[in-house]
């Protein structure tokens, strides 16, 4: 940087700016905290050897990945960035299950009320209206589809017991 202000590298580590600092493009003077953080879990002389280890075209998303799993590192020690993973996966899974559920019940609702509509394609069928039985079937099939919204709500129901919709997640 020379004749400008240090980068935030030089500037935590109380050190002269070199022209050549790999640090300066990446971690500007202007916003301090993204080297502080990386300089705390991951230390400035590993930093510097993984920046010098990598080609110059890879080095600004090496950096980027580096303040990503500060930041986690620092929200959860233990876990860091497989934690976000992890949590965000279970809340996929979730959803998953909540639509599964959600598209079950519109189901068993079209079926009853396609009940309410086969009686009267049904007596059409008996006058000879030259229907094609397609609604004798599905009159016929009915009590299983009636059944399932039965145990679609009690699967929700115990779904919700054992805790999978809540919202309570730890982050």
């Amino acid at each position: 940087m020379g004749g400008n202000s240090p980068c935030a590298s030089c500037k935590l580590l109380r050190r002269r700016c070199a022209k050549d600092c790999i640090f300066a493009p990446y971690f500007p003077s202007d916003d301090p905290h993204k080297f502080a953080i990386v300089h705390k879990v991951f230390g400035a002389s590993n930093v510097s050897k993984m920046l010098q280890e990598l080609p110059d075209h890879q080095r600004a998303d090496a950096v980027s990945s580096l303040v990503y799993e500060a930041n986690a590192r620092v929200r959860d020690p233990v876990y860091g960035c497989v934690g976000a993973i992890s949590y965000l996966q279970t809340q996929v899974s979730q959803l998953q299950m909540q639509l599964a559920v959600a598209q079950a019940e519109i189901f068993c609702i079209q079926m009853q009320q396609e009940q309410v509509e086969i009686p009267a394609a049904h007596q059409t069928a008996a006058a000879g209206d030259g229907d094609d039985g397609k609604s004798f079937f599905l009159h016929d099939a009915l009590p299983e589809y009636l059944n399932f919204a039965s145990s679609s709500s009690v699967i929700h129901d115990s779904l919700k017991r054992e805790g999978l919709f809540s919202h309570d997640m730890v982050s």
